[in-house]
């Protein structure tokens, strides 16, 4: 769940700490002062009073500073906050009741101690490969040394954050995976149970979560969970790892599980999913591990770009001419693909896709919750999984090869090509797609629309535009008159839309559309509608009120439309009517829309629209 929306949905004094936090920032003058000064109307509002939107941008302008105030509470050697981020950072847990992190905790110190154990027992054994335990050795003798040598001067054991700093230089030479880290530090460092309250409570004070103790909920912010990622060195989620991971050939598979110490002899999906919970890095895997050490650098890149062209169909091709610099291409790829909002494909298709999976893999719903570690018993639910920013793609690859295949064939998906992509084409539901970016075909988007599995030319924009408004009008319940529109437009007066109340009563609707800035254009807008109201007067019908669909209008534009009295003008943004098309559909009091609301101000307002509806 986004940040914005946490924020929206808590109250303030849940929120206190993490505003606090960012407050304290903001006073010790952070790289960004100037473009956060701006947002707070430079220093005349105080953060705690700023909307939610303002919050979550000034954390975005922050988060370096916030990023290094998280690494220095990794100095205390007996926080856990390896072990707790490491829970909080997988996909499916960015939302929690206590019960459930406590089930996850409890079950991860287990695990830990168990691992820590037989990692002991191999280390004494010498069972690990000689290169590697010596590898092991070296760390391990470097981490006791920091920790205990507190003790010559009797002060308390515990590793400095220089230290920390020249630890993690050394696990990266060494090329210890996040596991393989905590594995060597647990038989240094004390590992014993933290109360679960005390635990929610440092989390929320140094800003990591947000806890609502009415609900018993542990929110933390997509925004969050990426830097949390960056803190504990791990590029991307799990979810773009497996990806990446189905995509590598199993022999090349087998020669990273060996350098790691998994075993080789499982099958694909259980070597996949320990190389991700070995907490192996992306980088480690694409530039070292799958290879043999006389690959060259040139075969090296070549099977990188196989993987990004063919197996991701990335386009346009990743930047980069070093291995180092695709692989930052690809990360950078991926952490746009996560923030982006896009669910490519609607999300009606998304209801109707896992409708379908249901019927094909009754076991769909216990995979989620096994793989995302999701607590609720039935989470095969669009708006659920969103929540999670848990989209199509993801589902889908959770599912083996064969079982896509078996998909395809009962729901007759073409198996030609990438299949999964196959797949998501057929649930697009084209018409709720272009409802969706509405807003973006108002604004004449086009590389957007296009990302989005929108395929229009530039020209055909505000066409489509005035179409999806019709699309929208006519699910609200107006009566789009196509008859009476023909009749009167001449060819050089074209009307847009015409809504009939009967009784010889219009609505008159004007769709503009504009790249970029908002509409500032009104004395067009004003010329077109005095023409039309003209055009309609002849026919002997009258204009109650006209419309006008945009972007956004700007401030001149506005004062302009207010000042006009004859044409009984109202300005409503796409954002605007989308989000009241949204608030119909979710409301089961009107079959209607009562169009009187439209009536009253100059700038449709959708909150005192909404209101009004749900009354």
């Amino acid at each position: 769940m986004k940040l914005v929306s946490i924020l929206e949905k808590l109250g303030s004094l849940e929120k206190n700490s993490f505003i606090k936090i960012i407050d304290n920032i903001i006073h010790e003058e952070p790289v960004n002062k100037k473009e956060i000064n701006s947002l707070l109307n430079l220093g005349d509002t105080e953060l705690k009073k700023a909307d939610s939107e303002v919050v979550a941008q000034i954390f975005t302008l922050v988060k370096g500073e916030f990023k290094s105030k998280i690494e220095f509470q990794f100095s205390d050697a007996t926080n856990q906050l390896d072990v707790i981020i490491d829970i909080l950072i997988r996909d499916g847990n960015c939302i929690m009741k206590t019960d459930w992190l406590s089930r996850l905790y409890d079950e991860e110190i287990k695990m830990l101690k168990r691992k820590v154990a037989d990692f002991n027992k191999s280390l004494q054994n010498h069972t690990y490969d000689p290169q590697r335990e010596r590898d092991y050795i070296i760390y391990k003798n470097c981490l006791e040394t920091a920790y205990n040598n507190d003790l010559i001067n009797n002060r308390e054991s515990k590793v400095t954050d220089d230290e920390l700093s020249i630890l993690l230089t050394l696990s990266n030479s060494l090329n210890l995976s996040q596991e393989e880290i905590k594995l060597v530090n647990y038989t240094i460092l004390p590992l014993k149970k933290l109360e679960l309250l005390d635990i929610i409570e440092y989390l929320k004070n140094i800003g990591v979560i947000f806890y609502s103790k009415k609900s018993n909920t542990i929110y933390v912010a997509d925004e969050m969970v990426r830097l949390l990622r960056k803190v504990r060195n791990k590029e991307v989620a799990d979810k773009y790892y497996r990806r990446v991971l189905r995509l590598i050939r199993e022999p090349l598979l087998n020669i990273a599980c060996r350098k790691h110490n998994i075993d080789w002899k499982q099958n694909f999906s259980e070597k996949v999913n320990a190389i991700i919970n070995e907490g192996i890095r992306i980088r480690s895997i694409l530039s070292e591990d799958i290879f043999k050490e006389d690959v060259s650098l040139t075969d090296r890149k070549l099977y990188l770009n196989e993987i990004c062209d063919k197996g991701l169909d990335i386009s346009p091709r990743l930047k980069g001419s070093t291995l180092d610099e695709k692989i930052d291409s690809l990360v950078k790829y991926f952490e746009d693909v996560e923030e982006d909002e896009k669910v490519g494909i609607s999300k009606e298709g998304y209801e109707k896709l896992i409708i379908d999976l249901k019927k094909s893999f009754p076991k769909i719903n216990s995979i989620l919750r096994k793989e995302f570690q999701l607590q609720e018993e039935n989470v095969c639910d669009s708006d659920y999984l969103l929540d999670y920013n848990i989209k199509p793609r993801d589902v889908l690859e959770l599912l083996k090869k064969d079982e896509i295949q078996q998909f395809c064939k009962e729901f007759n998906v073409s198996t030609r090509g990438d299949e999964i992509l196959n797949i998501l084409d057929c649930y697009k539901d084209l018409d709720n797609l272009l409802i969706e970016n509405y807003s973006n075909l108002a604004f004449r988007d086009f590389n957007v629309l296009k990302e989005n599995g929108i395929e229009i030319g530039e020209a055909g924009i505000g066409l489509k535009f005035e179409e999806i408004t019709k699309d929208i009008f006519k699910e609200l319940g107006f009566d789009i008159d196509e008859k009476l529109k023909a009749s009167m437009n001449t060819s050089k007066d074209k009307i847009d839309i015409i809504l009939n109340l009967g009784n010889s009563e219009l609505i008159l609707v004007e769709c503009k559309t504009k790249k970029d800035k908002g509409y500032n254009n009104f004395s067009q807008v004003s010329r077109q509608l005095q023409s039309y109201y003209k055009l309609i007067d002849k026919n002997n019908y009258t204009v109650v009120k006209s419309l006008l669909i945009g972007p956004e209008f700007t401030d001149d534009f506005i004062s302009e439309c207010e000042l006009e009295y004859d044409l009984n003008l109202s300005l409503i943004t796409a954002s605007t009517l989308y989000e009241i098309l949204l608030g119909f559909r979710n409301n089961t009091k009107h079959q209607v829309f009562p169009h009187k609301l439209l009536f009253r101000d100059v700038v449709i307002s959708e909150e005192r629209i909404l209101k009004a509806i749900k009354r």
